[in-house]
């Protein structure tokens, strides 16, 4: 009988190599889109005095996308020095808890929307 695990064929496999475009772009993006969240963080807490409460959750919402983005770096670096696999993966487990985080913030932002802007 053959015995063909996973784990047995997985070893004889060669390891995977990513081609230098691909991690280019994913630094790139992602490097781009906290950045990009980091700004709209800072002129939402900067204006929400001024547009009230509601501003104020947006504002949170774009700082929760940018930990979310801060935290693909943290995984990352704890990949790369932590031995236990199991650790890794399970930190890796929560990537879209700032997303959710994020979500439930603007929900409560466009709940506090309720005049409509008049012309």
């Amino acid at each position: 009988m053959l015995n063909a695990s996973p784990f047995a064929l997985a070893l004889q496999a060669e390891p995977m190599r990513l081609p230098l475009s691909f991690v280019t772009i994913v630094m790139v993006l992602l490097v781009g889109g906290g950045v990009g969240w980091l700004v709209a963080a800072v002129l939402g807490f900067a204006r929400a005095r001024a547009f009230g409460p509601s501003t104020r959750w947006f504002a949170f919402s774009a700082l929760c996308l940018l930990i979310y983005h801060i935290q693909w770096f943290a995984w990352v670096v704890f990949g790369f020095n932590e031995r236990d696999m199991e650790r890794v993966v399970y930190f890796g487990g929560f990537f879209n808890l700032f997303v959710l985080l994020g979500s439930i913030c603007a929900i409560i932002g466009f709940a506090q929307l309720n005049k409509p802007h008049e012309d």
